[in-house]
């Protein structure tokens, strides 16, 4: 429901729930996301994740710069991927409102959502981004990669969502 429909003494709240709501979520799968970066370079490389994964998401501003910094680099990459969360979440909120057909899976939501993210953040985000080209990665890779998406980020705004448009005006 669009706060303009609501009475007027519910306006008000219901935008400050609201705002409250998508920052948190979007804190929250930032937050889910971010770990499975980190488990999933461990994995892989059986190397300290947070320093490595931190400092090449800050290049994607600073450069190759960010590679070779200390924890302000760290602290901007941590920082730039909870802005970029909450941005997705943000745009994920917006659409849920304006398009009825995202409330009626919560699952089919979450996986399409996720792949929109991975797609955007694969294929625009950073091929624009200032961060130095990685190898190639496998079909498996990507795969990886697009269920982290899904299920860190896509699957969690669904369900939210979903929950926090059920409740009523007189919840409020």
């Amino acid at each position: 429901m669009e706060a303009s429909t609501l009475p007027a003494n519910y306006s008000k709240k219901y935008n400050s729930i609201r705002w409250k709501v998508i920052f948190l979520s979007g804190l929250l799968v930032g937050t889910a996301d971010l770990l499975a970066a980190f488990i999933s370079f461990y994995i892989n490389t059986g190397k300290s994740p947070v320093p490595i994964v931190s400092k090449f998401i800050a290049s994607g501003v600073f450069g190759r710069a960010a590679l070779k910094g200390g924890a302000e680099m760290i602290a901007a990459g941590i920082f730039f991927h909870y802005i970029i969360a909450v941005l997705f979440t943000i745009f994920f909120f917006w659409l849920y409102q304006r398009w009825a057909a995202l409330s009626k899976n919560r699952v089919i939501t979450g996986i399409v959502y996720g792949i929109f993210a991975w797609t955007i953040m694969s294929l625009i985000v950073v091929p624009l981004s200032k961060t130095p080209p990685l190898p190639a990665s496998s079909v498996g890779r990507k795969l990886i990669a697009i269920l982290i998406l899904i299920t860190m980020i896509g699957l969690p705004l669904s369900f939210i969502a979903k929950s926090v448009t059920k409740k009523s005006v007189t919840e409020l």
